[in-house]
């Protein structure tokens, strides 16, 4: 399961508090171009609109050895591949207690590309400041359990 685009700017403005997976719809230079690394996920976001989920503001670069895509956009809107009550059930989250919706990782599962969507809150500076400490901490006593060994 390689990854090939992740958020990692999303795990530090927000507190994750579940997590979907859904498909992708790609046209074919953009799975080549996403599988080579040219995919990025940060500013992106997931919108609900008439019943369908869209990817917003993602980043998939223009696949090198491929003629004739002058006029392909790199961060067009591209739809997400999820069951109606999923959907149903995420726009209801999003509606109710003030979530947003992000997208966590672009990773391949048995051969498709697959989105990690993220129903996520938004972290305040101190919380910011809070989780910061917390991992250095973390890392501090790893350093110190490995240099004892």
């Amino acid at each position: 399961m390689p990854t090939y685009a992740s958020n990692r700017k999303a795990f530090h403005d927000y507190s994750i508090e579940d997590t979907v997976e859904a498909g992708l719809v790609l046209e074919g230079h953009e799975v080549k171009s996403a599988k080579t690394g040219q995919a990025t996920l940060t500013g992106a976001y997931v919108t609900i609109r008439a019943g369908e989920a869209y990817l917003r503001n993602a980043y998939i670069g223009r696949y090198k050895q491929s003629a004739g895509l002058e006029t392909h956009d790199e961060i067009r809107e591209r739809k997400l591949l999820l069951h109606k009550n999923e959907i149903i059930r995420l726009q209801n989250k999003t509606k109710d207690k003030g979530l947003t919706l992000i997208p966590l990782e672009l990773y391949s599962h048995k051969g498709l590309i697959k989105l990690k969507i993220g129903v996520a809150k938004g972290k305040k500076q101190f919380d910011k400041r809070e989780s910061i400490k917390k991992k250095e901490l973390k890392r501090k006593i790893d350093r110190t359990i490995r240099t004892k060994i």
